[in-house]
């Protein structure tokens, strides 16, 4: 039997985690954050005191991964041995280590095994930025979730400031610049909507109203196959 699978892909701050915890919840479906699964990387080569811009450095350090992903309240919980990292995940650093890490071909082919393991009954909910392109091929439905550059900072910012960390737009702006343009021209793995997928533009779009969509296309891609 076929293990449907709803793959999210998107540029950064689409608000692709949001989206996809909440269609996984409304289906009932296991969820893959596969940016938990890159900052984990980031993070492994960042401990290990590897050098984020040699792909052979990062690569050695990945030998000794020991990395187990939880559903938690919120997303993911992610524990390296007994020891839970889910909050060192979430810090720009390792975010910023995971954009470069996910840039290197070896790295993506290393973690792509880890990944496809998530592929369990009742079905997946996967969100990245090429879960429908390599990960996940031959996903019953492909969604493209974007938003524009201006929303995804405001929503960055306010992430931030929730967190008591001040942030100027300008700055954050310049950061999502620069992620999209490592994201989309990489050689391995582009972030791309290729014709197969459903693009859905988040920018003044409630949540569920997204979720709802998405549901709705998957019953339909479903009754069509």
């Amino acid at each position: 039997m076929t293990v449907p699978v709803v793959a999210i892909d998107g540029p950064s701050g689409a608000g692709k985690g949001t989206v996809a915890r909440a269609v996984a919840v409304a289906l009932g479906y296991h969820l893959l954050d596969s940016g938990a699964v890159y900052r984990a990387a980031a993070l492994q080569a960042l401990r290990a005191g590897a050098s984020l811009d040699d792909e052979a450095a990062v690569l050695a350090t990945l030998d000794a991964l020991d990395a187990r992903f939880e559903p938690g309240a919120g997303g993911v919980r992610v524990f390296f041995g007994d020891e839970e990292v889910t909050g060192e995940l979430r810090t720009e650093a390792t975010a910023a280590g995971a954009s470069r890490v996910a840039a290197m071909p070896g790295v993506r082919a290393r973690l792509l095994p880890q990944q496809r393991t998530f592929r369990r009954l009742p079905g997946l909910v996967a969100d990245g930025r090429d879960m429908g392109t390599v990960v996940f091929p031959d996903a019953t439905l492909k969604v493209f979730l974007t938003a524009s550059a201006e929303e995804r900072a405001r929503r960055r910012a306010k992430q931030l400031k929730e967190k008591g960390i001040d942030a100027r737009m300008a700055s954050l702006l310049e950061d999502i610049a620069e992620r999209d343009r490592r994201d989309a021209t990489r050689a391995h793995s582009p972030l791309v909507a290729t014709a197969d997928y459903l693009v859905v533009d988040s920018s003044d779009i409630p949540v569920g109203t997204v979720v709802a969509r998405i549901v709705s296309a998957l019953a339909e891609a479903s009754a069509a196959s």
